[in-house]
């Protein structure tokens, strides 16, 4: 695991290299590698994960130099293929094989790899030309700046890093703010800032002088053209789901570093810690595995520590309940905004944060986690009220709703006329793609939505703040939900096996679950693993005061997008009424507002609205 930047076409000199990768320094603090040429530069700050003694990054072959951030799961496969081919191999780490696999296979090199990845190569064998791929999940994501008239690029695998280079300033999309309340954080390639975009998961990158930046698309794992097995009865497909999570629990715990599990006490994450502790056991391995859960100070709604140190018991694990005070959130919240680089509307994000500084605090740097269930085996409330609602096309408002920071209604009620109009003018917040897939795709209503949450809403809003927020404490998150093998076999779950409106959701994933963790997590209710922010958002609360200061009228009315009245009304409505809706939009619009605090030195001022010229649209 590592984090990794370069540039094509750009003159670096080793101060402004070194400055971009002291900013990622806490993704990898192990070792730091460079190389660079007049036009060009690669670099890599490495955690080392696999064969701590070898992997030395850049990677070279003859004219070839790569570099990696990830883990490459079939890594001994590969090597052993290539090695046939007559390459020869110094270490046993998983990205010492890229710059082989690049020179056997070419630009198709990532149709070979299973794991999560980002990759950049640069080829100086002929014309030079740089060649970046991401994982088919967007696990590993990457930033880019491409100024198209120049021909210079830039990339990094976190935002702030990117911004470190001199050739890229850091300018704020003024229509970013509705993105963000339209989804929690943008989707697709969009990133809050001018001109700052993001590859989109399952993409070859292809970039040299003559012909520009071209992004290619592979298929991701539930685009293949999989079909329901509608044969298979539920009680199949659940001992068929078991045994390929396993094998593939199995083999995401082999690392050279120490391994650990977080188990929040709902099914995905107990499902894991049971195969995991299963796994070391079976393999004859000395010592129990880790579990980590987090849980706040004080008396608060939907804690889940008493089922997380159930399934811990009954797994036979060593397991550690971070408790965290509340009152540090404000303090937290600044950290938090710059790691992720952009808004992320979930409060959660505080308490992903603190709970891998506390994994990597004792003593561990890889954590398995259930992330990514409710998406590919359709465990979200907003999925089961898709299905059930009438035919027509009204559902997908409603869907779309669920999506949101801030409701629709409520999101225009708090813009100002002219920010209105300026993103009226821009065009919709959400990729086109979106509406295209939910109206006219095939399948049924709920395999449209799946393709929806795996290839937007997933590695936007989750993946990434799942790795920014883990990286931060150099802890590498491995997931078994999102390995290649099982978003296939998901794809060939009937609807029946995923979710019937009044029998239940994941129910394939609960069959896998019978007889492995207890019965009362089993039959327990489902509630989404997230930070109480409903009961913390509340007069004589710290989140209320630092929610009140930064959402001045004064700040408000500097800005110039939202109208200072209707806040005040939602605090008065949130201080009488406490409501997840309207807490939820003021967490948002304060995370926004400590974002650009934190980014812009002029976030006081008043935010210039330009008429676009174009209408954001997603990468051929």
């Amino acid at each position: 695991m590592c984090r990794i930047y370069g540039t094509f076409n750009v003159h670096s000199d080793e101060a402004e290299l070194r400055r971009v990768a002291d900013l990622m320094h806490h993704g990898g603090p192990d070792a730091q590698g460079v190389a660079h040429r007049p036009d060009w530069a690669l670099g890599n700050n490495r955690l080392s994960i696999m064969d701590p003694e070898g992997g030395a990054q850049p990677y070279h072959l003859g004219r070839v130099t790569v570099v990696f951030n990830g883990e490459i799961y079939n890594h001994g496969e590969l090597r052993s293929r290539l090695a046939g081919l007559g390459f020869h191999f110094d270490d046993l780490c998983d990205g010492s094989i890229l710059p082989a696999l690049y020179i056997t296979y070419g630009d198709r090199f990532a149709e070979h790899l299973d794991g999560m990845y980002s990759v950049a190569v640069m080829d100086l064998r002929e014309t030079p030309r740089m060649v970046l791929a991401t994982d088919d999940s967007g696990m590993k994501p990457l930033y880019y700046h491409w100024d198209r008239a120049a021909g210079r690029f830039h990339f990094a695998s976190e935002l702030p890093a990117l911004l470190g280079f001199a050739g890229v300033k850091a300018e704020e999309d003024e229509a970013g703010l509705d993105a963000y309340l339209t989804s929690k954080t943008p989707f697709g390639n969009r990133t809050m800032f001018r001109g700052v975009e993001v590859f989109p998961p399952a993409a070859t990158v292809l970039l040299s002088h003559r012909d520009g930046l071209r992004i290619k698309q592979r298929p991701m794992a539930h685009e293949r053209g999989l079909r329901p097995d509608k044969d298979r009865t539920l009680a199949e497909a659940g001992d068929q789901l078991r045994d390929l999570l396993s094998r593939e629990v199995s083999r995401l715990l082999i690392a050279d570093a120490p391994v650990a599990a977080v188990t929040s006490g709902g099914l995905d994450s107990s499902l894991v810690t049971a195969l995991a502790a299963q796994a070391l056991r079976d393999g004859g391995g000395t010592g129990s595995l880790h579990t980590f859960n987090i849980a706040y100070t004080g008396t608060w709604p939907s804690d889940e520590r008493a089922y997380a140190a159930e399934v811990a018991r009954a797994a036979g694990t060593t397991h550690h309940q971070v408790e965290v005070d509340p009152a540090t959130f404000p303090d937290l919240m600044t950290d938090v905004v710059r790691h992720l680089g952009q808004p992320n509307a979930d409060p959660i994000t505080l308490s992903t944060f603190s709970l891998f500084r506390a994994v990597r605090d004792a003593g561990f740097k890889v954590a398995l986690t259930g992330d990514a269930a409710d998406e590919l085996f359709s465990g979200y409330s907003r999925m089961t009220q898709a299905v059930a609602a009438h035919h027509g096309s009204s559902w997908i408002d409603g869907y779309l709703d669920h999506l949101a920071a801030v409701p629709r209604a409520l999101r225009e009620s708090l813009y100002t006329d002219e920010y209105a109009f300026a993103v009226n003018a821009v065009g919709p917040a959400l990729p086109p793609g979106i509406r295209r897939i939910l109206h006219s795709s095939p399948g049924t209503r709920l395999q449209r939505i799946g393709a929806v949450e795996q290839r937007y809403r997933l590695p936007a809003y989750h993946l990434r703040r799942v790795d920014h927020l883990s990286m931060a404490s150099s802890v590498e998150v491995r997931l078994p939900f999102t390995q290649p093998s099982v978003v296939r076999f998901a794809s060939t779950l009937t609807d029946e096996q995923r979710l019937v409106p009044g029998l239940g959701v994941k129910r394939a994933l609960y069959q896998a679950a019978q007889g492995l963790i207890p019965r009362s997590v089993l039959e327990r209710p489902k509630q989404p693993f997230t930070l109480p922010v409903t009961a913390m958002l509340t007069p004589g609360q710290r989140l209320w005061t630092l929610a009140r200061d930064v959402l001045s009228p004064h700040t408000l009315r500097a800005d110039g997008r939202i109208r200072p009245e209707r806040v005040d009304a939602l605090f008065d409505e949130q201080a009488t009424r406490p409501s997840d809706a309207v807490s939820l939009a003021l967490w948002s619009l304060m995370s926004h507002q400590l974002w650009r605090q934190e980014f812009f030195a002029t976030a006081k001022a008043p935010v210039t609205l330009h008429t676009p010229v174009r209408v954001l649209q997603e990468a051929a």
